[in-house]
């Protein structure tokens, strides 16, 4: 039985989802769907976003290795297929349908969806009840070494990138998805990587180190003159899982002034990091809690990792993030500290990047 939905007290602004791949999915599949009908498939629409209380957030822009690949079920992390490269113009063309399936939802919504290209846009919408999209890339196998594809997007409303995902590229090295593992694994960023960093310093691109294998991160962490952010990754110490941030992760980016977005992915929630849907949404409090006492109240968010993962059953999708909010309430969490993780400190984190 479907869980009721419960709105949010607070609007949410949501550091990671993968609709705009999901609803692209659909589509070469031949199950395409509308975006502003409610939808039994996936975990965000219009609907449902307006029911849970879903204001926007940082819309991924992620090339899959294997299109068929499904993660929001259990899946095989070892298997090579959904993670073998992406060629750079094979990736380039599919992001750039990502950014034309943004622009349609836009043009379609009569008003109701924005594409906000700063952090005053975001708010203003939020303000509004429109759906602000900020576009981001997970993994910038997009991109080319002389950046004149990073230049494009950034024209077309871009303003935050990972390097890498789970996988290798021109960029750096991803940490896969085990479980016990240590993100230290592969080399840190290449020359072409490191010269990223610097140009997305440049435009006001914001950076988000989930995925980035441990060197890669330390390299990222000696260049940036901006906050680092991880805009869906947890806590290595509760979950061991390789995608998580260990301590020293976490100490850096509190003193890059960043913030962590936590991912409701239940495998990288869980202490035995399974992929059991039973898991009780005080996990995501007790990640919630860890993160508040190690970085502090306006440097903790929200990293759905919607449409793109597993979530606890009791969440179920966008519409059950009411519930959530009442799990935070009753660990005792304040009014307004439960307002900055459902949006605030996201906002902070994009005016502070893009300054």
């Amino acid at each position: 039985m479907q869980n009721a939905p419960v709105k949010s007290p607070f609007p949410v602004f949501d550091g990671h989802n993968d609709t705009l791949l999901k609803l692209e999915i659909d589509r070469i599949k031949g199950s395409e769907r509308s975006f502003f009908e409610r939808s039994a498939t996936g975990h965000i629409d219009m609907v449902r976003a307006k029911e849970g209380g879903f204001a926007g957030g940082l819309f991924a822009m992620f090339v899959p290795s294997n299109p068929d690949q499904d993660f929001t079920k259990a899946f095989n992390p070892n298997d090579p297929v959904n993670f073998q490269p992406v060629p750079q113009k094979q990736a380039f063309d599919f992001t750039m349908r990502l950014v034309e399936r943004a622009e349609r939802l836009e043009a379609e919504s009569e008003g109701s969806v924005v594409i906000c290209r700063t952090p005053e846009e975001n708010q203003a919408a939020i303000d509004a009840d429109k759906l602000a999209v900020s576009l981001h890339i997970e993994g910038a196998e997009a991109i080319d070494t002389q950046f004149y594809a990073l230049e494009e997007f950034y024209k077309r409303g871009l303003r935050s990138l990972g390097l890498v995902w789970s996988r290798e590229n021109a960029f750096g090295f991803g940490v896969p998805m085990s479980h016990p593992a240590s993100p230290d694994v592969g080399p840190g960023l290449t020359g072409a990587g490191r010269d990223l960093v610097r140009a997305c310093n440049q435009l006001g691109i914001l950076l988000d180190v989930s995925h980035l294998n441990e060197k890669g991160f330390w390299d990222l962490a000696r260049i940036t003159d901006r906050p680092i952010v991880a805009s869906h990754s947890n806590v290595h110490s509760i979950c061991a899982n390789s995608r998580n941030l260990t301590d020293k992760q976490l100490d850096a980016i509190k003193e890059s002034g960043g913030l962590v977005g936590i991912n409701f992915h239940v495998s990288f929630l869980r202490p035995d990091g399974s992929h059991a849907q039973d898991t009780a949404l005080d996990v995501i409090a007790d990640h919630a809690a860890y993160l508040l006492d190690r970085l502090g109240e306006d440097r903790v968010a929200l990293g759905s990792d919607f449409d793109g993962c597993a979530v606890p059953k009791d969440l179920g999708d966008v519409t059950g993030l009411g519930r959530l909010m009442e799990t935070l309430d009753a660990r005792g969490f304040s009014a307004e500290v439960i307002e900055k993780i459902a949006s605030k400190n996201w906002i902070s984190a994009l005016r502070e990047s893009a300054a």
